[in-house]
Formats: C-alpha cells, sequence, structure tokens
C-alpha cells in the first residue's frame, strides 16, 4: 500500500529515471503499452536502442498521450 506522501503504485520508477536500469522495460498504466529499449519508439521517433531514461522530456505514450511518469517498470 503508498504511503500518504507518496501516491504512487508498486512498480513505478517513482519519477526517477535514475533508478533504471539502461535495459528496463516500461508498460503504460493507462493503456498498457509497452516501451522497450531494443525497439524504440518509431511514432516519436525514437531509435532502438534508446534506455527509457534516456527518453526527451516531452516524451508522452505514443498510444494514448500519457505522460512518462505514468509508466510501470515490468519485471
Amino acid at each position: 500500500m503508498a504511503c500518504a506522501d507518496q501516491p504512487r503504485f508498486e512498480g513505478s520508477y517513482l519519477g526517477d529515471r535514475s533508478r533504471l536500469s539502461r535495459d528496463a522495460r516500461l508498460e503504460c498504466k493507462i493503456c498498457w503499452w509497452v516501451y522497450d529499449p531494443a525497439e524504440g519508439d518509431p511514432v516519436w521517433q525514437i531509435p532502438p536502442g534508446t534506455p527509457f531514461a534516456e527518453l526527451p522530456p516531452h516524451w508522452r505514450c505514443p498510444q494514448c498521450d500519457g505522460d512518462a511518469d505514468q509508466f510501470m517498470v515490468l519485471e
């Protein structure tokens, strides 16, 4: 259960991209689209091999336009 001062859910990187490994796959909690660094994101012209932590600050989910903070780390 989340603390009152941290209304995040388990699997969240809590907005701290430095906590993510270079090969971390993340899933949008709104539409379930998965960002895989091995594939990149052709919609935003993000080349394969780009870690989630290195996505530009304006990047959003290409499927539902959700903010990057809405993504959960996949195990």
